[in-house]
């Protein structure tokens, strides 16, 4: 089946915006709405290889909507932070999160994309009594005791996991720069993702190889929620359907967009997350 991209100034737009927030290091500030009271807030865990900045287009999609108020804070080794891969572990990326909704007292909605889904589900079994929902992102919904490495074990039609590389030191991979458009964000024009690109950072492989630790008590107890991503090269949508089936959720929303979803439409993202906040709200 052939896939039509979608593509508007305003994506460029969204881009632009995206990698001027990462120039400037504000990734991991909090946005409100300057109109009205703040009525939710928003946890977003970026994706690996990029940062906090992901999320600029679709915050100002849901401020569009309503009133919130978001963390966005880039993982150790990612966006503006500098950290080594050598240096980093998954229990840092866990800790990166739980100091934030320590320091507040409302709870948030956490949202997971792509790998930050794994730190989102571990944050949660440390702090279920911060979250309360869970939204993964075209994301990684794993079980407990599995890790990124184990899941991704015999995948097939991963144009990322077919096209990774690794640094001399095995410390840290990436993604074949001639691939990055296809496997990511093939629904965009090619010189949009030249921007993204820009921005993108080696991933380190320690976290990779992280076991969940979930228990029904902590991680169990907090409302899941998914949002497929139909036209996704990266975590591909059979992928993604077994995650769901194997956990299943409270809610599931599916976009008709490639894994870069947070660029190519970050409204229907933001419709999701509005979707969600009202069902939480409303219980």
């Amino acid at each position: 089946m052939s896939f039509q991209p979608r593509f508007s100034t305003n994506i460029v737009k969204t881009i632009t915006i995206a990698i001027a927030l990462f120039s400037a290091a504000c990734s991991s500030d909090s946005v409100t709405s300057e109109n009205v009271p703040a009525s939710d807030n928003f946890t977003m865990i970026h994706s690996a290889w990029l940062g906090g900045f992901q999320w600029q287009g679709v915050q100002e999609q849901v401020l569009k909507q309503q009133s919130a108020t978001f963390n966005t804070p880039d993982m150790p080794g990612h966006g503006a932070d500098k950290t080594k891969p050598a240096d980093i572990t998954f229990e840092d990326y866990v800790k990166t999160v739980t100091d934030i909704l320590d320091k507040q007292d409302d709870k948030t909605i956490l949202v997971g994309h792509s790998f930050g889904g794994m730190i989102a589900s571990q944050v949660a079994e440390a702090r279920p009594d911060k979250i309360s929902a869970l939204v993964y992102l075209c994301a990684f919904m794993l079980p407990d005791s599995v890790s990124f490495m184990d899941a991704t074990q015999g995948v097939q039609g991963s144009a990322v996991l077919d096209n990774l590389f690794f640094n001399e030191d095995k410390t840290a991979v990436g993604i074949k720069e001639s691939e990055i458009h296809h496997a990511f964000a093939h629904d965009l024009p090619a010189e949009a993702v030249e921007g993204a690109k820009a921005a993108m950072v080696m991933e380190p492989t320690a976290p990779l190889t992280y076991k969940l630790s979930l228990t029904e008590e902590n991680y169990g107890s907090i409302p899941r929620y998914y949002v497929k991503c139909s036209e996704d090269n990266a975590i591909p949508p059979a992928v993604q359907d077994a995650m769901i089936q194997g956990q299943p959720v409270k809610g599931k929303f599916t976009l008709d967009s490639s894994h870069a979803v947070i660029f190519s439409d970050p409204k229907g993202v933001a419709d999701a997350l509005v979707a969600i906040a009202d069902a939480e709200r409303n219980e």
